[in-house]
């Protein structure tokens, strides 16, 4: 056991129930290659690194992913909860430095989480800011249950008002380089991931001849 705990939230894929708000742009199936593509995107980012790993599925487990790490499922009735929950499993278990990560970021790699785990040597807190005014990484050194209770998620407000609420607290902070995910059509096709991927673009341009 190591003192820090990776813990990647990945929704299962299937078919309808990922990346919604771009499915309304390229459809379902489109979708579902998308977030599919993020998931080997993140798995990549995360196989290498000296740090346990923790996989939270949103459903159920997927035995074919993060083969040799240990996998469970999201408990809680909002995002909040479950990122709450996970922290609390954690921390119950001993780990010093816990950074979580979601699946849907085309540009992460291993040195995003590395550097998130580091910075919780001198900070309470880290985030990894998100170009819509969410995070795609959090990280604590010890449990801080307001970041995740009454806020507003999915809001291009979210990393501000939780920011305040730290600073109020005198809590110490540490923020990462912003990334973007892929949440609308726009985000798609202004990323590097997409415009590189010769293979996904024949398969969404197929899907929606």
């Amino acid at each position: 056991m190591t003192d820090a705990l990776v813990i990647v939230f990945v929704k299962n894929i299937k078919l309808g129930t990922v990346k919604t708000r771009l499915a309304k742009t390229i459809g379902d199936f489109g979708a579902f290659e998308v977030y599919s593509e993020l998931v080997k995107i993140t798995e990549k980012a995360t196989e290498r690194l000296d740090f346990d790993k923790r996989i939270y599925f949103s459903n159920s487990v997927v035995d074919t992913k993060w083969q040799n790490d240990f996998k469970t499922v999201q408990n809680g009735v909002d995002l909040g909860e479950r990122m709450l929950n996970a922290f609390k499993d954690g921390f119950e278990a001993g780990y010093k430095k816990i950074v979580l990560i979601g699946s849907d970021l085309p540009d992460i790699n291993s040195n995003h989480i590395t550097k998130g785990i580091e910075a919780l040597d001198e900070n309470d807190v880290v985030f990894g800011p998100a170009e819509d005014g969410g995070y795609y990484l959090v990280g604590l050194s010890k449990m801080e249950a307001s970041i995740f209770i009454n806020k507003p998620w999915s809001q291009s407000n979210l990393l501000d008002e939780t920011l305040q609420e730290l600073q109020k607290r005198q809590v110490s902070v540490s923020t990462l380089e912003p990334l973007n995910d892929i949440d609308t059509y726009e985000d798609l096709i202004a990323s590097g991931f997409y415009k590189s991927n010769l293979k996904l673009q024949e398969k969404i341009q197929q899907i929606n001849d």
